[in-house]
């Protein structure tokens, strides 16, 4: 499973600040503010995500985009539990597997292997199961503001790329 010690940590903080997150990096054996699951999980307070080297990518792009979820004027508020139902969990993981594709040394299929390593459960049986069934409609419940966010980060990866 990729981590975030497995990853630069000043792209990872860029990466986050260009979708309005910032990121704050827990040394080892220190308690991750915000942590829904306990460590080495991410936490979120506010729009900061935390996390140590030993957290998952998968669990920070999961935090990050519970965040991004919600409107921009209310992710203040937020502090461990974003909350949501059913629908809105399944609208979090389409959003952090698109995320994951614009993750510099990560990926969408790498995330989905680490999802049912992590043990992510989907009535499918498996994240990709999910992914080719379900996920085409957890998009379509994306609020707009999600929906421009992700045409402004596919169109500034796409400037990157012609470069």
């Amino acid at each position: 499973m990729k981590s975030v010690g497995d990853v630069d940590a000043g792209g990872l903080e860029h990466w986050l600040q260009r979708l309005g997150l910032s990121i704050a990096i827990v040394p080892d054996r220190v308690a991750i503010p915000g942590t829904y699951w306990g460590e080495p999980e991410a936490g979120i307070v506010g729009t900061t995500v935390y996390a140590s080297a030993t957290t998952p990518l998968h669990s920070l792009l999961h935090e990050a985009s519970h965040i991004l979820m919600h409107a921009p004027t209310v992710r203040h508020r937020l502090l461990t539990d974003a909350g949501g139902t059913d629908p809105v969990e399944e609208s979090v993981c389409a959003l952090q597997l698109a995320l994951a594709d614009t993750l510099p040394g990560y990926s969408a299929q790498r995330c989905l292997g680490d999802m049912d390593s992590w043990g992510y459960s989907f009535r499918q049986g498996s994240a990709v199961a999910w992914y080719s069934e379900d996920a085409p409609i957890a998009r379509r419940r994306w609020p707009d503001h999600v929906r421009a966010l992700i045409e402004r980060v596919s169109a500034l990866e796409n400037v990157a790329a012609s470069h």
